[in-house]
């Protein structure tokens, strides 16, 4: 399995076996778009679970119950407060998180008291927490605030490190398309966003932006010489290096998956710890979005914003119409070029102005003058005739002179 798989990635690599990432691109665009509005969609319908670092309110944990069903604990909160619908959380084996309205301090005391009472623990074994508006509102804003900040500087470093903008806009384009689907997948999930998703989403932007970096630097490595070969388009060179780095980008993030996954599962059905639930999640989906976007997204967005790129596109129909002529040349041999006309002079017949091979022992070596008539040629009636022009007359042959000089 391992054998086969490397010599897989060892084809792709050296360009013997072609995946259909950017010719097909389009067709991964819409997959895309239908599953992120799809999941979208149901996301929207079922709300978001926001946390109360971001809502505000009381929060209470149970510790050292006995039994860590959540309905003693539901129930003593409606009593307490009929309009609020309460959100439980399991912390570990022995460890409710009960998170209500904001209360003040003589609620907050009493309530404590009810759910030491009916789970049957010490009073001081309820502890209590309480996140104001304020807090909440300011913790928003700043998550907000860095979000936007990481994008900029990030969509600055790639312009200036690949020296182009659309590069830039390219992977921006396919950060955003990880955003919404780890977004939408954790609202459908229903885990509450708490700062741990925070993180995990700000790593998953780095993660994206790593992996897209790589394949944006092989397809840099490809195009370097792209107007000097007459092999591959821009395009197919770009499809390559996207083949190039499809195993490398898979081995990558099954390595960071293996350790995220199990931190899910731990988080999820052991522990029940809400942090690492929220952070390992976001990581999860995160990563396998970025490394589908990297290879299947981002080089077809960056086909498609330089495509119309004057050098590109010129160089590209230059190809294709070499591939599409009858004799099977280049480029370089296709009308318009240098060696286009040559081509088309050897095929049209010998230049009019080439001098004839056989001449070439009938060069003058005198003056050029008009040549004295021999008497051995007075017979051809070529004594007194009008000399030619010295550019067309045929010169005096060898023979001639050896007799003049009695040789």
């Amino acid at each position: 399995m391992s054998t086969t798989f490397a010599t897989f990635g060892n084809d792709l690599h050296a360009g013997r076996r072609i995946l259909p990432i950017v010719s097909r691109r389009r067709t991964w665009y819409l997959i895309s778009v239908v599953v992120v509005v799809l999941l979208g969609a149901l996301a929207v319908v079922r709300g978001p679970n926001l946390g109360i670092e971001f809502t505000g309110g009381s929060e209470f944990q149970i510790a050292g119950v006995a039994d860590a069903e959540q309905s003693s604990a539901r129930e003593v909160v409606r009593e307490h407060l009929p309009d609020n619908e309460p959100k439980i959380t399991q912390l570990g084996s022995d460890t409710l998180r009960v998170q209500t309205e904001q209360l003040d301090s003589a609620e907050t005391a009493e309530l404590a008291g009810e759910l030491a009472t009916a789970y049957g623990v010490p009073a001081d074994a309820v502890s209590t927490s309480y996140i104001g508006p304020v807090w909440s509102g300011d913790v928003t804003q700043k998550m907000a605030r860095g979000v936007v900040v990481f994008l900029v500087l990030v969509a600055a470093m790639m312009a200036l490190y690949f020296r182009d903008l659309k590069a830039s806009l390219a992977a921006m384009i396919a950060l955003g398309h990880d955003m919404l689907l780890t977004a939408a997948v954790y609202g459908v999930v229903g885990f509450e966003i708490t700062p741990g998703t925070v993180i995990g989403f700000l790593t998953v932007m780095g993660y994206s932006l790593y992996d897209t970096i790589v394949v944006f630097d092989k397809v840099r490595e490809n195009t370097a010489d792209l107007t000097g070969q007459r092999r591959r388009t821009f395009a197919e060179l770009v499809e390559l290096a996207a083949n190039q780095t499809l195993v490398r980008s898979i081995n990558t993030s099954v390595v960071a998956l293996l350790p995220i996954g199990s931190i899910l599962a731990i988080g999820a059905f052991l522990l029940g710890a809400g942090t690492l639930k929220d952070i390992s999640l976001a990581l999860f989906i995160g990563i396998i979005a970025g490394t589908y976007s990297s290879i299947f997204l981002a080089p077809g967005l960056l086909v498609d914003l330089r495509r119309r790129e004057d050098t590109i596109a010129r160089h590209t129909v230059a190809l294709e119409r070499a591939r599409r002529g009858e004799t099977g040349s280049t480029s370089e041999d296709s009308p318009g070029s240098p060696r286009g006309e040559d081509a088309a002079t050897r095929a049209d017949g010998a230049d009019p102005d080439a001098a004839d091979p056989a001449d070439a022992d009938a060069a003058d070596e005198g003056e050029g003058g008009t040549p004295e008539a021999d008497p051995a040629d007075e017979d051809d009636g070529t004594v007194g005739r009008d000399a030619a022009p010295r550019s067309a007359r045929q010169q005096p042959r060898r023979t001639t002179r050896r007799r003049r000089s009695g040789r």
